[in-house]
């Protein structure tokens, strides 16, 4: 008899663990309250009262079982985890009135009209959504009420927001079709999002993730495919998002598929991105954007705030318009209506690495601060540059407006000085192993430096044509180390200098198709 017993027990255990489902005592089923996926059943009474069940009980899983659920707002409870089984879809109700304003008690840009989601939770710990299934917000259901600013976003709900949570994990689930951000994690902690998949080309704001405020975050094994901007961290309240890991991921943006900001109040400190793949949407048509994205890497800091620390490395990027994109700006937007205005943020501590970057477009890659607000300690090492190019020479000499307050862009300048590089109020920038090309013939130089201090060039091979005036171009700049650069082909000069250029140290160049060389000071 007890060997009978024993032996259901183990047929048991293989049953469920067999459908990854292993069922502790708190665990409950949504059928049991009555939940039907049917399609057409609105569940949203049964699923609470699962959730409810499960948290008074000590916590568990929420499980559904393969079948289309239809819901409303659903809230998150302490100690529960919605397990969605492989063939099980949990889809959003139609019509903004389904899904209730919430207050998430942390103030923050968006306050007043970004109020709902799907899922939500406030305050709750060791929450998670697990498992194979699909949630569907059928964000294209959702009309954009207005197009004044902000009263736009309004009744258009994220897919999941998660508001001063603890210990969260989201893994392994599908996530489908939101009315507005895909994800928002506001203020959260210890936060792990690991192999999900994300399609968000329903309505306008599809951002694939939005990391606001939030520290000690893990995000790997993402794939991902937004119309609006691809994995954001924000900083939309005076709370910096902080002490994040970036790993083995595919993004695609019809904007930008690594972004950090616009909104900067807190700021962005130890962040650390490896192992990324950035390519073109399979989603051909757009709602903002290129179909193959405006930026790759964007780090924009213009409402205060401070953006310290950032390592990103080995990343692929095939076809935005510009592979990146570095700004400390002074758009000063307040997060609230009663905050004081932000002062002018800080950028410093920025280091790039083995980055591989096809298809851009003539605009250029660029790092660019304000002369009253200098970015600093910044590296670039080994990474390959290939833009569409087609510019003139001319354009070498095109003054750039400032520009400090508007929302930044990587396009935002028009085609730079520069057709790999413009560099502008800098102080401490380490050029290396940088390979700049361009498909059509581009008459500027490769790298452009202005109003730049502490920089060293070292190693770079450049493209050119005949009618380029020269590879680099100094503009007021001083303390510099230019060193065993090479360009094969002609240019009219090596090295332009403009303005004050002081304690510029050339050694040991490549040049040999160029005859003139920096020993010259050359004027426009």
């Amino acid at each position: 008899m007890l060997s009978s017993i024993l032996h259901m027990r183990n047929f048991l255990f293989v049953i469920l663990t067999g459908t990854s489902i292993l069922v502790q005592a708190a665990d409950v089923e949504v059928t049991t309250y009555g939940a039907k996926g049917d399609g057409s059943t609105v569940n949203t009474v049964a699923i609470q009262k699962s959730i409810d069940a499960c948290a008074g009980s000590g916590g568990g899983k929420v499980i559904f079982s393969a079948g289309n659920f239809m819901t409303a707002t659903i809230v998150m409870k302490s100690n529960v985890t919605l397990y969605l089984a492989n063939g099980c879809t949990l889809i959003g109700v139609k019509g903004a009135s389904n899904y209730p304003y919430q207050q998430a008690e942390i103030p923050f840009y968006g306050e007043n009209w970004a109020k709902q989601a799907l899922i939500y939770a406030n305050k709750a710990e060791n929450i998670g959504i697990e498992g194979s299934g699909t949630i569907d917000g059928q964000g294209a259901s959702f009309e954009i009420n207005t197009i004044k600013k902000p009263d736009r976003y309004m009744n258009r709900p994220y897919l999941i927001w998660f508001v001063g949570c603890k210990k969260v994990s989201v893994k392994e689930v599908h996530l489908r079709n939101s009315a507005f951000w895909m994800q928002h994690y506001l203020g959260c902690e210890d936060l792990v999002i690991d192999g999900i998949s994300i399609w968000n080309h329903s309505n306008k704001n599809n951002d694939m993730i939005d990391i606001d405020g939030c520290k000690n975050v893990l995000i790997t094994n993402v794939k991902g495919d937004s119309d609006d901007d691809g994995l954001t961290l924000k900083s939309t309240s005076k709370l910096i998002s902080e002490n994040i890991v970036i790993s083995n991921c595919v993004f695609s943006s019809h904007c930008n598929g690594l972004k950090f900001g616009t909104e900067s109040t807190g700021g962005f400190r130890n962040v650390t991105v490896s192992n990324i793949v950035i390519k073109p949407s399979a989603q051909l048509t757009t709602i903002y954007g290129k179909p193959a994205g405006n930026s790759g890497i964007s780090l924009e800091m213009v409402d205060g705030g401070i953006m310290e620390n950032i390592t990103i490395s080995n990343v692929v990027i095939d076809g935005p318009q510009v592979p990146l994109f570095i700004r400390l700006g002074n758009r000063a937007r307040k997060h609230t209506d009663n905050a004081p205005a932000p002062g002018i943020g800080i950028a410093r501590n920025i280091h790039i690495s083995n980055v591989t970057a096809t298809g851009a477009d003539i605009t250029g890659s660029s790092v660019i601060g304000l002369e009253n607000a200098i970015i600093e300690n910044v590296s670039l090492s080994n990474i390959t540059l290939s833009g569409s190019g087609g510019a003139k020479a001319d354009a070498m000499f095109r003054k750039l407006e400032n520009l400090a307050d508007h929302y930044p862009e990587a396009t935002m300048f028009g085609p730079l000085p520069a057709y790999g590089l413009f560099i502008k109020h800098v102080k401490g920038i380490r050029l290396n192993n940088i390979s700049c090309s361009f498909t059509e013939t581009d008459e500027r130089p490769a790298i452009a430096l202005e109003n730049t201090s502490d920089f060293e060039i070292k190693g770079l091979t450049m493209n050119s044509s005949a009618n380029t005036n020269a590879l680099i171009y100094l503009k007021n700049t001083t303390r510099g180390f230019i060193t065993a650069n090479s360009v094969y082909n002609p240019a009219k000069h090596f090295i332009w200098k403009e303005g004050r250029v002081t304690d510029v140290a050339v050694s040991n160049n490549n040049h040999p198709k160029i005859k003139s060389t920096s020993n010259q000071i050359i004027k426009k």
